[in-house]
C-alpha cells in the first residue's frame, strides 16, 4: 500500500503483516544492512522481543534483498515501511513515528539495524516507559553497560564533544548521545512544543533534537545500560563518513544548542 506524502511525513510504502498486538513498538531504520539485520532480528526473536513489541522495519530504499517480506515475516516483523521520498535517517524515523502514532502505541523504542546493539535489552526501555519516563537513552557508558571494540576516534568524540554539548543543551547529563537505541513516550512525541514530524529533520537532526527537548520541557528522562559491540576486524558498520559525516554531526550539534530546531 502506497502512503502519499503529507506535511512532515515522506511518501512511502506500507506492508502490514499483522495488526497491532502490543502497547509499544520497535522502529528499526535500515538501508542495505544485508545479513546484519537478519541476525539482529533473529536475536530479538530468540529473546522474545517480538512478543513484547510490534517490530517495524523502516527501510530507506534497500536494494540488497535484506527486506524480503517472507523472511521478515518469519523473523517476527510486524510491518515493513519503505521510504519513497527524499531524506535519510530522519525521514525514515518520521515515517515510522507517524505510523506508530496513527496506530495508537503508548511509546516507541528505536534501534539501529546493523546488529551492533543489545536488542535483548528492549524490556529495560519498556519498564522505564511504564514508570512514566518520556525519554530513555541507552548507554554503554553507565554502570552495567558495555562498550565493546569502540573505535578510539568514536569514543573520544562521543565522550569529549557530543555528550557534553548535548548535556549542556538538554540541561541534563547524558553519556552516550550518538546512540540511536532509545525510547520515547507518546506524550513526548505528541506534545505541541516538540513536533517531530517536520521536514527539517532529514538526517541526524531528529536524534539530536529529541535527545534534548524532553528535559528542556521538564519531562522525565533517564539512561539504561546497554551493550554496543563493534566487530573486532573489518569495516565498521556505520553510515557516517569520517569527514563529511562528522562535520555534519558537528553542524547539527551546534544548531541544536542554538535552539534552531525548536518549533
Amino acid at each position: 500500500m502506497t502512503v502519499e506524502a503529507r506535511p512532515g511525513v515522506p511518501r512511502h510504502e506500507k506492508a502490514e503483516f499483522e495488526e497491532k498486538r502490543s502497547d509499544y513498538c520497535l522502529l528499526i531504520p535500515i538501508i542495505n544492512e544485508g545479513e546484519r539485520i537478519a541476525r539482529e532480528l533473529a536475536r530479538a526473536q530468540k529473546a522474545g522481543v517480538d512478543r513484547l513489541v510490534d517490530i517495524a522495519v523502516c527501510d530507506g530504499g534497500s536494494t540488497d534483498g535484506c527486506t524480503d517480506e517472507a523472511r521478515l515475516r518469519a523473523l517476527g516483523v510486524n510491518t515493513l515501511l519503505t521510504k519513497r521520498d527524499k531524506g535519510k535517517q530522519g525521514a525514515q524515523l518520521r515515517m515510522g513515528i507517524a505510523w506508530a502514532l496513527a496506530r495508537g502505541y503508548k511509546g516507541v523504542v528505536t534501534i539501529d539495524g546493523n546488529d551492533k546493539d543489545s536488542i535483548e535489552d528492549v524490556p529495560k526501555f519498556l519498564a522505564k516507559l511504564r514508570e512514566g519516563y518520556d525519554f530513555v537513552q541507552g548507554s554503554r557508558f553507565v554502570r552495567g553497560g558495555q562498550a565493546v571494540n569502540t573505535p578510539p576516534v568514536r569514543y573520544v568524540s562521543v565522550r569529549l564533544i557530543h555528550a557534553p554539548v548535548i548535556s549542556l543543551t538538554a540541561r541534563h547529563c547524558f553519556t552516550d548521545t550518538t546512540n540511536a537505541y532509545r525510547a520515547y513516550s507518546r506524550r513526548y512525541l505528541t506534545d505541541s512544543r516538540v513536533q517531530p514530524l517536520r521536514e527539517c529533520f532529514m538526517g541526524y537532526e531528529l536524534l539530536a533534537y529529541l535527545s534534548v527537548r524532553a528535559t528542556q520541557l521538564g519531562m522525565r528522562a533517564c539512561e539504561v545500560p546497554v551493550c554496543r559491540a563493534y566487530p573486532k576486524t573489518g569495516k565498521t558498520p556505520t553510515k557516517i563518513s569520517f569527514f563529511k559525516g562528522n562535520s555534519d554531526l558537528l553542524r547539527i550539534l551546534f544548531a541544536n544548542l542554538a535552539g534552531k530546531y525548536n518549533p
